[in-house]
């Protein structure tokens, strides 16, 4: 990889590892906003960045005539995930959040098997399978036993990596020659307009503090417009798979992010289940080499 392949390798990572910290100051009770004001906020904010990139590539209009299946992938990537992560984060560590979110290749190696894909049988990707569900039932029960976290919060949060897992597998499959820019920002736009309503209606009465307004700053210019750009920048470079390997970067940035700044606990699941879930998430991931 070249060195600009590296740098925006680590740059993604950190811009993907950060929002969890964003969303867990956004979304305080006492001086925050409400998770679909978040959502509604960081997408119309993201699309502000993408949009006028994905005119620029001329890709634009391709991707607002495929808009039943951009639709379908904002539900599944944006308009559901992200109000389920947000609510979540209101009961459970921003750092666990990033733990369960890194579960997603795996989940995604699942649905490739049903999708034909019968790589998914070696030996090496079932022991990723293997080994990150045993990471995720070690978080699951030891975080929910000792009542470090909320179950319901949990479950959200794997419900949210669920639909980030098929997300990108049906929107590539449907718009093979559309960019990813010009489909995620037109996904922020309709996400944006989907939660309008809500944040109109949820306007806090309560005081903002400044930190959850530069959380909600932070996250739609950097985690949302400036992530995604970055991102396909280096798809572009690397190839989306080997892109998506970030994943377990991110994921590490979260839960040391969490610990040193909001001074979160560094629970017994997660320092038990994390490793198993990246290793897991790695090997499920990787296609054997073709002999």
């Amino acid at each position: 990889m070249s060195r600009r392949g590296w740098f925006l390798f680590i740059l993604v990572g950190f811009l993907w590892g950060i929002p969890y910290l964003f969303i867990k100051v956004a979304v305080d009770p006492d001086n925050g906003f409400s998770p679909a004001t978040v959502v509604c906020l960081r997408t119309a904010i993201g699309a502000a960045i993408l949009i006028p990139i994905a005119i620029k590539q001329r890709q634009f209009i391709a991707a607002v005539r495929g808009w039943r299946y951009v639709f379908a992938y904002a539900l599944l990537e944006m308009i559901g995930p992200w109000i389920l992560i947000g609510t979540a984060e209101q009961k459970i560590s921003s750092g666990l959040a990033g733990l369960l979110v890194a579960s997603v290749p795996i989940w995604a190696t699942i649905f490739a098997s049903m999708r034909g894909d019968k790589s998914v049988w070696h030996h090496t990707r079932l022991f990723g399978i293997i080994a990150g569900f045993i990471g995720l039932v070690a978080v699951v029960g030891i975080e929910s036993i000792t009542g470090s976290a909320d179950p319901l919060s949990i479950a959200m949060v794997l419900v949210a990596s669920i639909g980030y897992s098929y997300a990108v597998m049906m929107v590539q499959g449907a718009l093979p020659h559309v960019s990813g820019i010009a489909i995620n920002a037109v996904a922020m736009l309709m996400t944006a307009i989907f939660y309008m309503p809500f944040t109109i209606a949820q306007w806090p009465t309560h005081q903002i503090s400044d930190g959850a307004i530069r959380a909600i700053v932070g996250l739609g210019v950097l985690s949302t417009g400036a992530a995604f750009a970055a991102f396909f920048t280096l798809a572009s470079i690397i190839g989306v798979a080997r892109g998506s390997l970030v994943t377990y970067l991110n994921t590490a940035i979260a839960v040391i992010l969490g610990v040193i700044i909001l001074n979160e606990p560094l629970t017994v699941g997660i320092v038990l289940g994390l490793p198993l879930v990246l290793i897991g998430s790695y090997f499920a991931s990787r296609k054997p080499v073709a002999k």
